[in-house]
């Protein structure tokens, strides 16, 4: 169940579950693939199966994984003996040998990973011309999905500056060799959401284009963050699918962990679909996020930022007076939602911008009783002596409780 608050209150009403989609967007998380390849990042085998079970828990539909390394193949072993609703797809590139691998490991599905720019073939393939590429590919996805009745997704790398006639050539050819899903890949994060923005990187003509251009069955988004928009694209591909495709794939990673500057976060893909757009599959599960991104950060020393949101140890905190005056009468008046709603909680911190009703509450919340108006405006003192002397983080608990000692409160 979620929140009841959330449909009782009329403040949330007037804003949350008004909207409604015609497609069904499925996460495809690749923490575990994508997010892991962040330098300086690593996870055990014992540490992926958890995070597996969890992403699995939150709704992720689709679990893509890693399967070259030891390490990797002990993960995806615990990971099948779990028995997860996810489906699981090891990712692959455009080569026979990987596609082996992914059998011996066990997988029912692959994702086969190549580029489809120009910019890319310059670069890795100078003597072969695009369409020797294109026949390598293809003859990769027949062994994947004909030869040996594979699901196969096709993962165009650097989508977004391709040559949307070659493009269009590609994914014709790789639907009729038996790949399923095309995903769109916004390699370098120069996708827009714009929905007047042109191909190759305009995502929403990009999401038309592929519906009315080619064979293909179903559509991904793949969206970096190189500019900040990962999120933002994700959700401008929904609503360009919305209506015209069936369902579409969204690959996310849980805190945006990723190469260079990540990708879209999974967690707030998930929270915009579902209170903004009404997702209901998401209701009831969207409390375990916050133990999640926890779970990532201990498992692989990603450190999360504070202010990160929905997660992040200061998604709902709250020390300026204004603010904290504010929550203290009504928690909505600065926060978007319950924070039990994303199993985070909230804290209210003093400061240098602290005012006297955060001051008399945490007085309460420690000692229990009601100060008078004196003792108040003497801890108040003390507190504002410490930031002219040049305190610049906010008051741990134990130095709170010395001030209160001082002044006679405990």
């Amino acid at each position: 169940m979620g929140l009841p608050e959330l449909e009782t209150n009329p403040i949330y009403r007037n804003i949350y579950f008004r909207m409604s989609l015609k497609v069904d967007p499925i996460i495809d998380d690749t923490t575990l693939r994508d997010g892991v390849q962040m330098p300086g990042l690593a996870v055990s085998p014992e540490d992926a199966a958890e995070i597996a079970r969890l992403l699995d828990e939150i709704g992720v539909e689709r679990i893509e994984l890693h399967h070259y390394q030891k390490p990797d193949k002990d993960a995806v072993k615990l990971i099948q003996k779990m028995g997860l609703n996810a489906r699981l797809a090891g990712w692959c590139r455009a080569v026979k040998e990987d596609i082996d691998d992914a059998i011996d490991c066990g997988f029912e599905e692959v994702g086969i990973s190549h580029p489809v720019s120009y910019i890319h073939f310059r670069a890795k393939w100078p003597d072969k011309s695009p369409d020797d590429l294109l026949n390598r590919v293809v003859e990769v996805v027949e062994y994947a999905a004909k030869d040996h009745g594979l699901r196969v997704f096709v993962h165009g790398e650097d989508s977004t500056r391709a040559d949307w006639d070659f493009e269009k050539r590609f994914i014709n050819a790789v639907a009729e060799a038996g790949a399923e899903c095309y995903r769109i890949c916004d390699t370098v994060g120069v996708g827009l959401s714009d929905p007047n923005a042109p191909l190759p990187n305009g995502i929403p003509a990009k999401i038309r284009a592929i519906k009315y251009e080619t064979k293909i069955r179903d559509v991904e988004i793949h969206a970096h963050d190189d500019f900040g928009n990962s999120v933002e694209n994700t959700i401008a591909a929904v609503r360009a699918a919305n209506g015209i495709w069936d369902r579409i794939y969204l690959s996310t990673t849980f805190l945006g962990i990723g190469e260079r500057a990540g990708n879209a976060e999974t967690e707030k893909v998930i929270m915009n679909l579902y209170l903004h757009y009404g997702v209901k599959k998401f209701e009831g599960k969207t409390q375990k996020l916050t133990a999640l991104a926890e779970l990532i950060s201990r498992a692989t020393g990603y450190v999360i930022p504070p202010n990160k949101a929905i997660v992040g140890a200061y998604a709902f905190a709250h020390e300026s007076g204004i603010h904290t005056h504010g929550v203290l009468n009504d928690p909505v008046t600065y926060e978007p939602y319950p924070p039990e709603l994303v199993g985070n909680r909230r804290k209210l911190t003093i400061g240098k911008h602290s005012g006297k009703a955060i001051i008399r509450y945490k007085i309460i919340e420690v000692t229990g009783k009601e100060p008078d108006p004196d003792k108040l405006t003497e801890v108040v003192q003390e507190v504002k002596k410490l930031y002219e002397a040049g305190r610049k983080a906010s008051l741990k608990e134990e130095e709170f409780k010395r001030i209160l000692q001082n002044v006679g409160l405990l």
